[in-house]
């Protein structure tokens, strides 16, 4: 389950309407190798943003040694920069938790022939 923190006036709160953009625009950054988006994948672990607007997204990668990552951060940061209260975006690549086959979504096993 992905949390959206927002960091407002020296509180954090989840702000519903927006965590639903951001996760639809997300939803529309797809891996280039397999054809799935990234959020069914797995791959978005946490969005944070601050009160001005800086947008945080970790997220980890199929493979440490995925040649498209650079393709996919730019693709993150466009799909965001649409969104009004999206001032910055930072994407961060981590490998821990290790992605597995287990954190793809119903749609993207289907999808990919898994079961």
């Amino acid at each position: 389950m992905i949390k959206l923190y927002v960091f407002k006036e020296g509180v954090f709160y989840v702000d519903q309407d927006l965590k639903d953009n951001i996760m639809g625009a997300l939803e529309q950054v797809v891996d280039p190798e397999l054809g799935i988006d990234i959020v069914n994948l797995g791959l978005v672990y946490d969005v944070d943003m601050d009160d001005a607007g800086k947008t945080t997204v970790t997220m980890t990668l199929t493979s440490m040694g995925c040649p498209l990552a650079g393709v996919i951060v730019d693709q993150v940061k466009a799909a965001l920069s649409d969104i009004p209260e999206v001032t910055e975006v930072e994407t961060n690549i981590v490998w821990t938790p290790v992605w597995s086959r287990d954190m793809m979504s119903r749609y993207a096993k289907i999808a990919l022939g898994i079961q």
